[in-house]
């Protein structure tokens, strides 16, 4: 069984998705993984630095190259979704462009992209979410969702600036935020729209609590992931949306 290498685009501060997401990953009874970092100097979630942070981007492209990675996921939201509709899919091809011209065909996801991809792979068309941003740009981010069609009919902001400071949210904080959503008639609740804010503990037992499908900005990176390299989606403890393709006897 050959290992998979994932090359992670993170802003520097970050901390969270290089822990959940070789977590889950690792949960996979099909593959192995190994992951690999560049890091975007960032420390403070303002359009300013995230505007700082995407210019670094081609450096970043060009060390994971050289590591030989199999896929590459661009590990900031807000980095994309604060630019405007459509930045995940120009951002991914460039990336994808830019790989190619170093002789790579890794795949190219972004978490932006990922969340809009898991959304619409459950069928989601109403939608909460908890996010930890200003709320200027938690705002810029429903309404990113919205421009691909899906609708968040209530959203909560915690207001969290300091990003070092996003990566130490109390799970009892994101719970609480997300039992104060109107949940009346939605599809599902995004726990975490940031790979940054801790969510792994959360998202099976919200699902079970709330009784809807839950997902993160993590869970549905890797989901992206799985699928772009054709492999199953079947990973327990983490919600349904990574149980997509488990054998239903596994789901009683």
């Amino acid at each position: 069984m050959g290992i998979h290498r994932i090359g992670l685009v993170v802003p520097s501060s970050n901390v969270t998705v290089e822990t959940e997401m070789p977590t889950l990953l690792n949960r996979h009874a099909d593959a192995q993984f190994s992951f690999h970092s560049s890091r975007m100097r960032m420390q403070a979630v303002s359009p300013e630095q995230l505007r700082a942070m995407n210019a670094q981007r081609e450096r970043c492209i060009l060390e994971l190259g050289d590591a030989g990675v199999d896929a590459i996921l661009y590990a900031c939201l807000v980095a994309l979704m604060s630019v405007g509709p459509g930045e995940h899919q120009r951002v991914e091809g460039l990336v994808a462009e830019q790989l190619a011209a170093g002789g790579s065909d890794a795949v190219v996801r972004s978490s932006a992209g990922a969340l809009v991809e898991a959304l619409h792979a459950i069928d989601a068309k109403r939608i909460v979410l908890v996010t930890p941003y200003m709320r200027p740009l938690a705002e810029q981010v429903v309404a990113y969702i919205e421009a691909e069609g899906i609708q968040v009919s209530d959203w909560r902001a915690l207001k969290v600036a300091d990003n070092a400071e996003v990566g130490c949210i109390p799970g009892d904080r994101v719970m609480d935020a997300a039992r104060s959503l109107d949940r009346t008639g939605v599809d599902a609740l995004v726990i975490s729209a940031c790979v940054q804010m801790p969510s792994l503990d959360l998202v099976q037992a919200a699902e079970d609590e709330f009784e809807l499908p839950v997902l993160s900005a993590a869970t549905a990176g890797v989901y992206s992931l799985l699928r772009a390299l054709g492999l199953p989606v079947d990973i327990p403890g983490a919600g349904g949306l990574l149980r997509a393709d488990a054998p239903a006897a596994a789901l009683q």
